[in-house]
């Protein structure tokens, strides 16, 4: 996974890091964070359960990339061997191996609902650089900018990097039928089948 992350790199190493810088300064404000101090703690290499590929479970709490919105399970897509497979799952497969190929340290900036869900960004190791988890899983086209009720993508510099990974059919987005989660919630949100997403 990192020699394939490797491979790409020159593509989107000076927008990745340029979202980085960008995500890091907005989610500060954002959580009013003191003197830029909050707690981090790492992805274990076991014990950890994937809900989804941008969510997971460790130590008995779940935590929830912030910004990212992953394929939705049960959503089918045809992969590049012309295949019907889930999307969601394809997603949660690629999020579990970068986590292990990466060991990401992640920091909580938000906390919704009960029992509650941890709202982190993380920091991804590749070779010698240290990008955001979140601005690789979107720029490699298999996650995408959550949006909120509004339609509007709740970090800004993640819809940049969907763009970019959609303009260059990267991932997922090599498929021609990819079920675009963001477009899946609108609707159930209008339906008022699920809550509104963390604004």
């Amino acid at each position: 996974m990192a020699m394939l992350l490797l491979r790409h790199w020159r593509g989107f190493a000076f927008i990745a890091s340029v979202l980085a810088t960008m995500i890091s300064g907005t989610l500060a404000q954002q959580a009013g964070v003191a003197n830029g101090k909050l707690p981090i703690f790492e992805i274990p290499v076991s014990g950890v359960s994937f809900e989804s590929g941008d969510t997971w479970r460790q130590a008995g709490e779940t935590f929830r990339l912030y910004g990212v919105q992953s394929c939705i399970r049960g959503t089918s897509f045809t992969n590049a061997t012309g295949v019907k497979a889930d999307c969601g799952e394809a997603s949660l497969a690629y999020f579990a191996a970068l986590i292990r190929d990466t060991k990401p340290r992640c920091t909580a900036v938000a906390r919704s609902g009960a029992p509650p869900l941890i709202y982190v960004v993380c920091a991804a190791h590749i070779g010698k650089a240290t990008l955001d988890l979140g601005t690789v899983l979107v720029t490699q086209g298999f996650a995408f900018a959550a949006a909120d009720a509004a339609s509007r993508p709740v970090n800004f510099a993640y819809s940049v990097a969907e763009a970019d990974a959609k303009a260059h059919q990267r991932g997922l987005w090599a498929s021609p039928d990819l079920p675009l989660p963001n477009a899946i919630l609108a609707r159930a949100i209008r339906r008022g089948a699920v809550a509104p997403p963390l604004p």
